[in-house]
């Protein structure tokens, strides 16, 4: 460790071949994580750090990802302020967080001690890679757990966030994060993700608010270690701008695929630009995709190795179940050939 491509996306040197690594790249749409499932839960996948480790190899060796995730699920520190959390298969809580029953379920005063898996399961991840191979970790952003914990997830755009749910994001859920995102670099993470997919619920003026918050409160307190991603529908050059702003050493940005990441390519450019090939074409056709995908290439091969400083080859979000692993082989491949 660390992997040379991603180091140098980190440290903004200038390379022809960008690192690889894809969000959910240890999931459904794998055989190897199917197989897994025959016999174990996703908990059981999460929670038990040999597991973990198996799990997050499994794309690692058939498909050579330049990068290793931590193999665990965005809402676990839910589960650790108190919310009873299942899985069936997707998340289940028996009881909705609301004003009046706070108080009531985030009950643990010391929740941090209950992530623990996490930084095992890093450390037993470590032990599995190659040395040309990097670790990252990520935790959810404070409103896409929030989302979730008060049951707004599936709503498409909300109210102004109430005084209620300021609070929490500042009081309970800031606060936890900054002890997860600690934990997993303390177990060996070379950055963690924030994963907000649910921060384009949010109106203008509360993301601008929000994103100020997130800054302030998580990202100046890890130097050039964390990262941000929000799906399609967030300003990413209002997020760059408040990056400026407020001189936040954010380790890099996620790019949805509704962007055109070239228009994020700048030489002068300070930290990592990651994505963003679309997530739905590559459930298509081998045929289709690849067309797709010469595209995409032709597009950023336009750009030279100085101008695209940074990049970290992806999707806009995470792998699809219903992708063929037929088109992420070709797709690592395909990126590989044509930037050489």
């Amino acid at each position: 460790m660390p992997n040379k491509r991603f180091l140098n996306a980190l440290q903004g040197k200038p390379q022809e071949t960008p690192p690889i690594w894809l969000m959910r790249q240890a999931g459904r749409y794998h055989s190897h994580y199917q197989n897994l499932k025959k016999t174990y839960s996703f908990e059981d996948l999460c929670k038990t750090p040999e597991l973990a480790a198996e799990t997050a190899m499994g794309p690692i060796v058939d498909f050579d990802f330049d990068v290793a995730i931590l193999f665990s699920d965005i809402l676990f520190p839910l589960e650790s302020l108190g919310m009873d959390l299942s899985y069936d298969p997707g998340p289940k809580f028996s009881e909705l967080l609301s004003e009046e029953n706070y108080k009531k379920i985030f009950n643990q005063h010391l929740p941090i001690q209950s992530l623990d898996f996490q930084a095992e399961a890093i450390e037993r991840t470590i032990e599995k890679l190659p040395e040309d191979k990097s670790m990252i970790g990520f935790v959810g952003g404070p409103w896409t757990l929030l989302s979730y914990a008060i049951g707004k997830n599936k709503e498409k755009d909300i109210d102004d966030l109430s005084q209620f749910e300021w609070d929490i994001v500042k009081n309970e859920l800031i606060p936890l994060l900054k002890e997860n995102i600690s934990l997993q670099i303390k177990a060996g993470a070379e950055i963690i993700m924030i994963f907000d997919s649910a921060a384009n619920q949010l109106s203008k003026r509360d993301f601008d608010k929000y994103i100020r918050i997130v800054f302030k409160e998580i990202v100046l307190n890890f130097n050039n270690k964390v990262g941000y991603y929000a799906k399609d529908g967030v300003d990413y050059l209002l997020i760059e701008n408040i990056k400026n702003e407020l001189q936040v050493p954010l380790a890099g940005l996620g790019i949805d695929s509704s962007e055109l990441i070239t228009d994020f390519f700048r030489s002068s450019r300070e930290g990592f630009i990651q994505g963003n090939f679309d997530e739905k074409i590559m459930t298509q056709s081998k045929e289709t995709m690849e067309r797709s995908l010469d595209k995409f290439i032709e597009k950023i091969s336009s750009f030279s190795a100085k101008d695209r400083v940074g990049w970290i080859c992806g999707l806009g979000h995470g792998v699809l179940k219903t992708t063929p692993e037929e088109n992420v082989r070709s797709f690592v491949k395909k990126i590989r050939k044509a930037f050489v």
